[in-house]
C-alpha cells in the first residue's frame, strides 16, 4: 500500500521494526517479510504453515486496524507454495 510522503524510509522501517513483536507469537506464521518497493509501497509477504492459518490471521479486526494505521483498506492474496527452495548461501534441503 502507498507510504504516507510524511513517512520516509528510515522511519517505516522503525514501523515495521517496532512491530515485529507482535508478529512472534501468530500461530502458523512461519516467516514474515516486510516490504518496501521503489513506489514507496509497503507490504508484507507472509509465509503459513497452511492457508487456513492464514485465513485465521486476516480477520475483520486485522483489516480495520490496517484501515486505521495506512489510511486505506488492506489487500491479501493467497498464493500455494508447493516448494520452498533455500539459496546456496542457506542451509542445504528443500521442502
Amino acid at each position: 500500500m502507498p507510504v504516507p510522503p510524511s513517512v520516509d524510509r528510515a522511519a517505516l522501517e522503525k514501523l515495521f521494526d517496532a512491530s515485529q513483536p507482535q508478529y512472534r507469537a501468530i500461530p502458523g506464521l512461519i516467516r514474515k517479510y516486510y516490504t518496501i518497493g521503489d513506489d514507496k509501497r509497503a507490504g508484507g509477504i507472509y509465509l503459513w504453515t497452511s492457508r487456513a492459518a492464514a485465513e485465521a490471521f486476516y480477520t475483520e479486526a486485522w483489516r480495520a486496524g490496517v484501515q486505521k494505521r495506512w489510511g486505506q483498506p488492506a489487500s491479501v492474496s493467497y498464493f500455494d507454495v508447493p516448494i520452498v527452495l533455500d539459496g546456496a548461501n542457506a542451509a542445504a534441503g528443500a521442502r
